[in-house]
């Protein structure tokens, strides 16, 4: 291994990635190269050498700068899943790579979606480290430990059939129809590929806080063990309790056979925290495919919704079909502020107090 200093004052000439905004960069001392095994978290220097399917890079304010070869980036490593974009691994060394993601994703194209552009390609210029060449890493900057032990909120998950199936505007109609009632709304995703946009519309919609998994230390969640995830799914959720949320609002990534997707909403972890779900859908085949997936688990299913309530064609098709609601992003809004104050109105299962007079549906 190889360590040199790292010239602080050309920090400001970087463009730092999303997924590096809970790191201090004022740590970085060091950049460390040589014969070494990039890891999940790792922050890395790299130079951009070909610009591809990403354009720009999602900067930790949100702001989306334009990338121009020759430009230095820090990033991390990590795995990306993505059916509409590119799948991706680490690479073992430090040698040429892409940037298979806005929010700073550095990997190995392994494929991707044929109507899309190659990924960026990048090279590492070496990991970064503090003044002791210890590597720096997203698991060092995490959320502050909570020994909340409270009952949890009232918990409503969307999840849904694929990426791109809507669960982000599903969240965010949920999350603004639930502030308009009054509630104070903590909002996280649990899993997926580091970007600040999700985020940003849970705060827009009214999120009084929103998280993801690299409040965790993540920068994405393809790859991980169960463990892992359980452990991003039960911090999260045990955090915004400790901030005394009234509701939580959970984002789960991509579709439901997707690997970490499928583990975590399957498990019993998830079924005794998540009182209720929401399900995105593209199609009303996938809308009837979600409801008997989610019914063999004994999940609530409350309704669907996602893209395809742009078309009356595709709504009437999953009404017949699953016999559910079906929400626009209006009815949405006014369907969170009927499920507070009369339930029955949307499902009968059970009901549960919040406080003022107000209640939420459970399974």
């Amino acid at each position: 291994m190889n360590l040199y200093p790292f010239k602080s004052e050309s920090l400001n000439q970087m463009k730092a990635a999303y997924s590096t905004r809970r790191v201090d960069l004022s740590k970085i001392a060091t950049i460390l190269n040589g014969n070494l095994h990039p890891q999940v978290g790792d922050l890395v220097l790299a130079k951009i050498d070909k610009i591809g399917q990403h354009t720009r890079i999602e900067l930790a304010t949100g702001r989306k700068a334009q990338l121009f070869p020759g430009d230095e980036i820090i990033v991390s490593y990590g795995n990306r899943y993505a059916p509409d974009q590119f799948e991706a691994m680490i690479p073992e060394d430090l040698s040429p790579c892409h940037l298979v993601a806005a929010g700073g994703l550095a990997s190995k194209m392994l494929s991707k979606h044929t109507k899309i552009s190659s990924a960026t390609t990048i090279t590492p210029l070496g990991l970064l480290g503090d003044d002791n060449g210890k590597r720096i890493n997203l698991k060092d900057w995490t959320l502050p430990a909570t020994n909340y032990i409270g009952q949890l909120p009232p918990t409503i998950a969307v999840v849904g059939s694929s990426m791109n199936s809507g669960k982000t505007t599903t969240v965010a109609n949920l999350i603004k129809g639930l502030h308009l009632s009054g509630l104070k709304v903590g909002a996280a995703k649990i899993t997926g590929t580091g970007a600040g946009g999700d985020i940003w519309l849970m705060k827009d919609a009214g999120a009084n806080l929103a998280l993801d998994f690299t409040d965790m230390g993540f920068p994405s969640t393809y790859k991980l063990s169960f463990e892992k995830v359980e452990r991003i799914f039960l911090t999260l959720i045990h955090y915004l309790a400790a901030q005394e949320m009234d509701v939580i609002v959970l984002e789960i990534a991509d579709g439901l056979y997707q690997e970490e997707t499928a583990a975590l909403v399957s498990s019993s972890i998830f079924c005794q925290r998540v009182q209720a779900v929401l399900f995105a859908a593209n199609r009303a085949l996938e809308a009837t495919a979600g409801q008997q997936w989610l019914k063999q688990y004994q999940l609530p299913l409350l309704g669907i919704s996602g893209t395809l309530t742009m078309s009356p064609l595709a709504m009437k098709e999953a009404v017949t079909a699953t016999g559910l609601p079906i929400f626009t992003g209006q009815q949405l809004q006014k369907a969170a502020i009927e499920l507070i104050s009369h339930p029955k109105t949307i499902n009968d299962p059970f009901t549960t107090t919040l406080g003022d007079n107000k209640t939420f549906q459970m399974c």
